[in-house]
């Protein structure tokens, strides 16, 4: 493992550079893994960060109800659910064993990385561009994604 653990939505808010205490609230399907999963929220989550209105009264933006709407639909019709009939943490995970076990962090991490693409291709369509930022590895080396495609193998 090349990073220290981090939950769904928390590694998202990482992902795009926002606080992530909030996102800690996603873990496990809002903690008790009967809720939708972190990952497609934390989703939901991120356009509204960037796409929304700041102002607490104001109305939904027309970018963000479209953003919404294309995010939904393509979660719907493209995220691997594996044998789950749907968004719920404990039917996405139980498949894959136990809840800290490899099989189902391997499920986990390949669907907040297909996660964070379609928050990205989103924000895209609507001229919003981020850059992805250095993270610190789990050995304590830094990983800048932008001068990298796969971080140097750890030297002893």
């Amino acid at each position: 493992m090349l990073t220290a653990h981090r939950s769904c939505g928390i590694a998202l808010a990482e992902a795009f550079d926002r606080p992530p205490a909030a996102y800690q609230s996603l873990r496990r399907g809002g903690i008790t893994g009967q809720g939708t999963c972190g990952a497609v929220v934390a989703g939901q989550l991120l356009l509204g960060e960037f796409l929304g209105d700041p102002d607490p009264t104001g109305k939904v933006t027309p970018a963000l109800r479209a953003a919404m709407t294309r995010y939904l639909a393509r979660v719907e019709a493209e995220l691997d659910r594996g044998s789950s009939p749907d968004l719920v943490c404990n039917n996405l995970t139980s498949p894959h064993g136990e809840f800290l076990g490899p099989a189902r962090h391997g499920f986990c991490t390949a669907l907040v990385g297909q996660v964070a693409q379609l928050v990205d291709d989103t924000l895209r369509e609507h001229g919003v561009a981020h850059t992805a930022t250095p993270v610190t590895l789990a050995d304590g080396r830094r990983y800048d994604p932008t001068l990298d495609l796969e971080p140097a193998p750890k030297t002893s």
